[in-house]
């Protein structure tokens, strides 16, 4: 009994075995050997067309004319990601491509110290620079216009406007927006000695970490003016000097019309566009946003402006 037993046992787990193998064989094979051909065609596809992608950095440098230029990452496919998001369509989609980055090996800091006019000509990429000493009554509605199109600024604040604004500067600050050093008290820095250029920065500055807890890393020269002697004292202090491409020359109180002309005829990758809490510009800030953004560039910061990220 106990013989007879076991060997039915023994029979029904071979049965059961051979029911398995069968099924695996003639129902599942097929199908996973046709997925394994898929996937391996596609993989192969991926790592063929990856070359075509890719693209090397490109270090920093200094323009004869544009001085200090920031490099750009280059990108290279991460052929396994990428196979990973296309696998489930089984076939090669150049938008689902996924990038690792190369970083260059000269980077910004890595430079000299010079002025700061563009960031990266080939980034798509543009920064509003406002320059602010004067000009309260229409820094709010500059402002809720850059908060309707989730846009950040850059904004150099004069020392001795900040101590009299300080609940301005950090309302500017609260909402996202970068503050950068506009000198003390709106002077000619190319006129003044290597002392006085230095209190001109390290005071400002110093108010202007006492109202947002941070000192400021960017430094516009009022007026533009500049000599080697500026540019040197700011790097010393551990700062870029950063100037501009286009002009709003908004302070000459121009129409809309002619503001937009003056700034939508020189955009380009890169730019930096001047401007001042003028009335032109709280008037024509928001038609100014539409259509640089209409133009395909993102608006930010100087900071962001300036890094290597494409």
């Amino acid at each position: 009994m106990t013989g007879t037993y076991f060997k039915a046992i023994f029979f029904f787990i071979i049965l059961m075995i051979l029911l398995l193998l069968f099924k695996y064989d003639f129902a599942q094979a097929p199908s996973d050997i046709m997925t394994v051909n898929k996937d391996e065609s596609l993989l192969a596809t991926i790592k063929e067309k990856s070359q075509k992608y890719q693209e090397e950095p490109q270090d920093a440098y200094i323009d004869d004319v544009w001085k200090k230029t920031p490099g750009r990452n280059g990108r290279k496919v991460n052929i396994i990601k990428s196979y990973e998001k296309m696998a489930p369509k089984r076939q090669f989609d150049s938008s689902m491509i996924v990038f690792d980055s190369i970083s260059p090996k000269v980077s910004l800091h890595d430079l000299p110290a010079s002025p700061i006019y563009r960031g990266h000509p080939e980034k798509d990429m543009v920064a509003l620079l406002i320059n602010v000493s004067w000009g309260s009554e229409h820094l709010p509605a500059m402002l809720k216009t850059l908060k309707e199109h989730n846009t950040k600024a850059t904004f150099f604040i004069e020392g001795q406007w900040a101590m009299e604004n300080k609940g301005t500067v950090k309302m500017i600050a609260e909402q996202g927006h970068l503050i950068g050093n506009h000198a003390f008290n709106h002077p000619d820095m190319a006129k003044m000695t290597d002392k006085q250029i230095k209190e001109q920065i390290t005071k400002t500055n110093d108010i202007l970490e006492a109202i947002i807890g941070e000192s400021p890393q960017w430094f516009a020269p009022p007026s533009g003016s500049y000599n080697a002697a500026v540019i040197r004292i700011a790097a010393e202090e551990e700062m870029e000097t950063i100037l501009w491409t286009v002009d709003t020359i908004d302070w000459q109180n121009p129409s809309v019309s002619v503001m937009m002309d003056r700034v939508m005829n020189k955009v380009h990758p890169g730019a930096t566009i001047l401007m001042h809490p003028t009335p032109v510009v709280a008037q024509g800030l928001d038609r100014l946003i539409t259509e640089i953004n209409q133009k395909e560039y993102r608006l930010h910061t100087i900071e962001q402006l300036l890094k290597e990220t494409r």
